[in-house]
């Protein structure tokens, strides 16, 4: 096994929901150090134009499209391991979460090779924070799920939905007709609120609202990643008579 001192640091770098300037500091100041940057098919050119000094490789996998196999791309941070002192591994939303990190940090620590985790903001908050629906809410929510459709190759392709109050699914635009049917069979209200966007945090972001009952006709073509926010605490606030003309003045 080879000396943690033949090889460089590797940082495993959330990149947020999609906008440049929601990456954390920290996130953006060792962009700007980094030697090399293997980046998701989701982050944006001027998110890598942060890595001003660095080799850029993508690695991105996207759903339906030509894409670099996981075994590939960690063997691959170790190469760039042995040949660069500063590696940056960037991914979209939140390393941590559906974002493959286990894997890479097994491969990385096999070689005992030094790594850090940078956080990034997950999609479901940019979500909440753009359409200004919290997640959870006094009285009505409580918990909150995330979850996705997507299985490791050879597992079966079974979609178990957890028992909370708001359920956030990733990856859900293709999904989102067997989601609505499984929850109605679950005994969900058919009005429950739904709320769905798309490009979270983008110039092109777009946000439709609906039921659960609409959700279960589908979503339509989308162009881009889709996030499907599920639950009451997805109603669209009343707004008082009294706070409307407060507002207006």
């Amino acid at each position: 096994m080879a000396s943690e001192h033949a090889y460089g640091k590797v940082y495993l770098i959330g990149a947020g929901p999609g906008a440049v300037d929601l990456i954390t500091v920290r996130g953006a100041r060792i962009l700007a150090q980094a030697d090399v940057v293997l980046y998701d098919a989701l982050v944006s050119a001027e998110m890598l134009a942060l890595a001003i000094h660095a080799e850029k490789i993508p690695v991105g996998k996207r759903s339906g499209q030509r894409s670099t196999a996981q075994i590939a791309i960690n063997q691959l941070l170790v190469d760039c391991a042995r040949k660069y002192k500063l590696v940056v591994r960037l991914k979209g939303g939140d390393p941590m979460l559906f974002g493959r990190a286990d894997e890479e940090l097994q491969t990385l620590e096999s070689h005992c090779i030094e790594v850090e985790v940078v956080p990034g903001i997950t999609t479901a908050f940019a979500a909440a924070a753009s359409t200004l629906q919290p997640l959870t809410k006094r009285g009505i929510a409580r918990s909150i799920a995330f979850f996705t459709s997507a299985t490791a190759p050879n597992q079966p392709d079974q979609l178990t939905l957890p028992d909370c109050d708001t359920l956030v699914q990733y990856m859900g635009g293709r999904e989102a007709i067997v989601t609505a049917q499984k929850l109605l069979e679950q005994g969900r209200s058919p009005t429950l609120p739904v709320v769905i966007v798309e490009n979270c945090s983008l110039v092109n972001e777009r946000v439709s609202r609906m039921t659960l009952r609409d959700l279960e006709q589908g979503l339509g073509e989308r162009q881009g990643p889709v996030l499907v926010m599920i639950g009451e605490a997805m109603a669209t606030r009343t707004v008082h008579p009294k706070s409307a003309d407060h507002e207006k003045n």
